[in-house]
């Protein structure tokens, strides 16, 4: 049975870079996304990806998916650098913002206005092409990272994990990816650090 990914940060954007799990643990981060198709998996998973669409480019075969992958993970990447940055108010890296600029340029020169639905509508009109899931986080990034949700994004407290999320509640006060896994995992490692280890 193929694992489900977690998606517990709130937008497509952050849950792609929550797919290096463990980033900050010392003995190193772990690879979520290890082939094309756990990348249209997470495309689909997350609603970028139509079933249909997902259907049309398995059936395709490309030699252009382990590109598409890298890229993918590139853009992860590179998005990663300067929501970090941000976060630890620090600058981020040109490098890392010039490459983010590019794969939003390639996402919008694959996008075209088309007539549906008795109206104007932006579409992907090559949507068997490879790399409709990348240009789709592509734009998703882009979204996000110029919108004033931006603001509203948060790191876990837990240092090893530190899983991006937006905290749309009430008061702004959440502190965990999610609570069932970092917050009680937390708690519990501070309990036995004060009471002594059972």
């Amino acid at each position: 049975m193929t694992k489900s990914f977690q998606l517990v940060a709130g937008h497509p954007a952050l849950d792609l870079i929550n797919t290096l799990d463990w980033r900050f643990r010392e003995s190193g981060p772990e690879e979520l996304i290890n082939s094309y198709e756990d990348l249209l998996r997470f495309a689909e998973q997350t609603g970028l990806l139509s079933p249909r669409q997902a259907r049309t480019l398995r059936r395709k075969e490309s030699n252009g998916a382990a590109r598409v992958l890298q890229q993918a993970k590139d853009l992860r990447e590179s998005a990663s650098q300067v929501v970090y940055a941000t976060l630890d108010e620090m600058e981020p890296a040109v490098e890392s913002v010039l490459k983010l600029d590019r794969f939003m340029h390639t996402a919008q020169a694959n996008r075209a206005l088309r007539w549906s639905a008795k109206k104007i509508r932006m579409a992907w009109p090559a949507e068997d092409d490879p790399a409709l899931p990348l240009w789709l986080l592509s734009q998703a990034t882009a979204d996000l990272l110029t919108s004033d949700n931006a603001a509203s994004i948060r790191a876990c407290a837990n240092l090893e994990c530190r899983w991006l999320f937006l905290d749309l509640s009430k008061n702004h006060m959440r502190r965990w990816c999610d609570m069932k896994i970092c917050g009680n995992r937390t708690k519990a490692r501070r309990f036995r650090e004060q009471h002594g280890a059972r």
